[in-house]
């Protein structure tokens, strides 16, 4: 996933929010196979929650509290996803940006 003098970015926060980054050139090591499994999981609860989100908009509900929830979730969704792009190579984040 990572060129052989880069960093990954791992699927994580660490214990102050910062991001964690590993540096190895075992892409099949311990930590390396727990953070493609830890993407490959955020990745299908991202799909499933867009599925959820779709059901709720179809339905046109005006329950502010579930609407409220289904955008925090899909928040969260939405930074585990663009953590994972970054970190494969995909998307190039650049802070205060678009």
């Amino acid at each position: 996933m990572t060129a052989h003098d880069e960093l990954r970015l791992l699927p994580w926060a660490g214990p102050d929010g910062k991001p964690c980054y590993l540096s190895t050139d075992d892409q099949g090591g311990y930590v390396s196979r727990l953070a493609d499994h830890i993407e490959a999981f955020q990745l299908g609860m991202a799909s499933q929650l867009l599925e959820h989100s779709r059901q709720v908009l179809d339905e046109e509900t005006e329950d502010l509290e579930e609407l409220n929830l289904l955008a925090a979730q899909l928040t969260s969704a939405l930074r585990d996803v663009l953590r994972v792009a970054t970190s494969r190579g995909r998307v190039r984040v650049v802070p205060g940006r678009p």
